[in-house]
């Protein structure tokens, strides 16, 4: 086994260096006086995008590698053979992906079909693909999966995230899990049950510091506790219990990174106990993921601001109480995101798909509005849209200060990596919850006198399912472990984009697996299918980040 690692260990750097090259003739290609020209990089894009996955997914790969000789070292070779042999199908899997994406046209990557067979179609990477890629290897492997009834391999966490682990496992069993299909086929809100027990077990003060009233240590930070609490609630239900601490995260990095101390003290302790509960108001109908487009006025007025214009997609904005809100407050379009600030806008709380709230005179007389916005999956929550007229914000409320103004895109942006990593915990819930469901029904349905797991193609699927989710998970922990080591620059993006992507895939094989059942509402992984498809749209839809933050900041730190 040891040989058959160090194989794919070497193919697997021989892939990175293959990646690395594209982005060094990307960066020929894109830049120009030294810097990245955004123009010219619109003009690679399909290049961009597909190396961006391509980096995601051998990243994905190594961090598998690496949870496997863990698991080794603490249980011997016999003890991490089904470890092994999931890091090992997930190996030669990424190998040929990186052969289907660049091989199909290798002048887009600078390449030549030379260079890209010299690697992916080396000795080693043959025999990798013969020996762990094979239908018999896969149908072996399946064969462990079934028999292991929905694990993907054994915990490396330690005492304390087991703990917590075991704590929101319980929570989503006995109090999401009982109510997420009603939520989901009747569009409800969330219920007061769910919000209570979540609210009482301190979730929404997972990213505070404990100096703040959060549960975080004040000298360190625990994106891997956040991430198993995340991953817990959400196999319960993305949309009724998975999703509810992301807003928290956002605001809380937010304010720790720009807030000034009398705001961190007046917000994130209320933050921590869910009162109020918040919302994320950045993505404007007619910008999308541009967020330095953003057009929403903050106009200044005497003690404050006054907000006019629209804003999409606010998460739980009925609910919440108050919104971080990212809006323009120097007019001169040409200042792009150096124009932008950031505001914590109160508003009351409410129940129902719509809402509309006018300030008394005396703060301003402004309004703010909102409609539900009606969604095929990820029910719950609601997005709403959300109009804001001559609504009136008190200077105090300018996240920063006077010093804050014009740095509202560096906020949003430390507030959007902790929603990232979160995001890659809750695609890794959904998909444990499928992939449950697809291991028992595998067992308990069928077909022509024998359980369909019997057949050697659903065995393939098994498989693959549970190398993809032990992979993205062990990818999720190595990045939660690298931002509480302040280490992390574009991982969180990295994970974001594969992890989401790759959720999508695997209840949709989850739900082929139960054939028609699969299609029925009253099937939980019809709704596990619908969720999983908002994955890679939120949080940075994944051509922004394939191609903005990841493509980007590659081609910028590639050799010349």
């Amino acid at each position: 086994m040891n040989e058959r690692f160090e194989r794919a260990r070497s193919v697997l750097s021989q892939c990175e260096r293959l990646v690395d090259g594209v982005w060094s003739y990307l960066r020929s290609q894109c830049a120009k006086d030294g810097r990245v020209s955004g123009k010219k990089l619109d003009e690679h894009q399909l290049a961009s995008y597909d190396a961006a996955f391509s980096a995601a997914e051998l990243a994905a790969a190594h961090a598998g590698l690496d949870y496997a000789d863990k698991v080794a070292a603490a249980k011997g070779e016999d003890g991490a053979a089904y470890e092994r042999a999931l890091a090992l199908v997930f190996c030669a899997e990424a190998v040929a992906n990186l052969r289907g994406r660049l091989g199909a046209r290798p002048g887009d990557y600078g390449l030549g079909h030379g260079d890209v067979a010299a690697v992916v179609d080396s000795a080693e990477a043959r025999a990798l693909a013969e020996s762990e890629g094979s239908s018999a290897n896969l149908a072996r492997v399946g064969d462990m999966v079934a028999a292991r009834e929905g694990s993907s391999g054994v915990s490396m966490l330690d005492e304390r995230c087991e703990m917590m682990r075991d704590t929101f496992r319980q929570v989503a069993n006995d109090v999401v899990a009982p109510l997420a299909e009603e939520v989901h086929r009747h569009d409800l809100l969330i219920p007061d049950a769910i919000l209570s027990q979540i609210k009482e077990l301190g979730c929404f003060g997972l990213s505070i510091p404990e100096r703040y009233g959060g549960l975080q240590d004040d000298d360190a930070e625990d994106s891997l506790g956040m991430i198993v609490v995340t991953e817990e609630l959400s196999r319960g239900s993305l949309g009724a219990a998975g999703s509810l601490i992301t807003r928290p995260e956002i605001l809380a990095r937010a304010l720790l990174a720009g807030g000034t101390e009398a705001q961190k003290k007046h917000w994130l302790p209320k933050l921590a106990a869910g009162e109020p509960l918040c919302a994320v108001a950045v993505t404007e109908p007619d910008y999308g993921s541009d967020v330095a487009a953003m057009k929403l006025k903050a106009e200044k007025v005497e003690g404050g601001y006054k907000l006019d214009g629209a804003k999409t997609w606010c998460t739980f904005g009925g609910k919440a109480g108050v919104y971080l809100v990212l809006a323009r407050t120097n007019p001169d379009p040409s200042l792009g995101h150096k124009g932008l600030s950031v505001f914590m806008v109160e508003k009351p709380s409410f129940d129902g798909h719509d809402f509309e709230y006018t300030q008394p005179e005396a703060e301003g007389g402004g309004t703010i509005s909102g409609r539900a916005i009606a969604t095929i999956g990820y029910r719950g929550m609601h997005s709403y849209e959300t109009f804001f007229d001559n609504y009136f914000v008190p200077d105090e409320n300018l996240l920063g200060g006077p010093d804050g103004e014009g740095k509202g895109f560096y906020y949003i942006m430390a507030g959007f990596a902790g929603g990232r990593i979160q995001t890659a915990g809750r695609a890794i819930g959904v998909m444990q919850a499928a992939f449950e469901a697809a291991v028992t029904y595998a067992g308990e349905r069928k077909v022509f006198g024998h359980p369909i797991a019997d057949y050697q193609l659903t065995k393939v699927k098994l498989a693959r399912m549970a190398a993809n989710l032990c992979a993205c998970r062990q990818f999720t922990y190595a990045v939660g472990e690298l931002m509480d080591k302040g280490e992390a620059k574009i991982e969180p993006s990295l994970v974001k984009l594969f992890t989401c992507r790759v959720a999508e895939w695997l209840t949709r094989e989850a739900m082929q697996i139960h054939g028609g059942m699969g299609y029925a509402e009253e099937t939980a992984v019809s709704r596990y299918f619908v969720d999983a498809r908002v994955l890679s749209i939120f949080e940075g839809a994944e051509e922004t980040l394939a191609l903005k933050v990841v493509a980007r900041s590659l081609i910028e730190g590639a050799k010349a």
